[in-house]
């Protein structure tokens, strides 16, 4: 019975603790490599991939979550939407679209580090 009673004790406080978590707690974050990418080929959501836009390809985030990316070499920063999957490259996390890039200042070097946030999610 005392086992019983410590285990719901347990189960009480850890479910306490995360119901006064915010839910920006639980936020998609990452850091990595980023690399850009142009053309009009279709993309995995089924669009037209277009370089003037603000998008971005990420393994597993759902088509339409909105990213702020963060170039940590000089602290640019741009809101871009995923409608892509990929990279399939080790170590790189986002493909950015040429528009993108340039905002971020990676286009000449091809690729960086970024860090990215979910700023809105589908």
């Amino acid at each position: 019975m005392k086992k019983i009673n410590r285990s719901i004790a347990i189960i009480a406080t850890i479910s306490a603790a995360f119901a006064t978590l915010s839910t920006d707690a639980f936020a998609a974050t990452g850091c990595g490599g980023a690399s850009w990418y142009g053309g009009h080929s279709k993309t995995a959501s089924g669009e037209r991939m277009s370089s003037g836009t603000f998008t971005a390809a990420h393994r597993s985030l759902a088509f339409g979550t909105r990213l702020r990316v963060t170039n940590k070499h000089n602290g640019r920063s741009v809101v871009v939407r995923v409608n892509d999957r990929g990279p399939f490259i080790r170590g790189r996390v986002l493909d950015l679209s040429r528009a993108a890039a340039q905002d971020i200042g990676m286009v000449a070097s091809g690729t960086a580090n970024v860090c990215y946030e979910v700023v809105a999610s589908k």
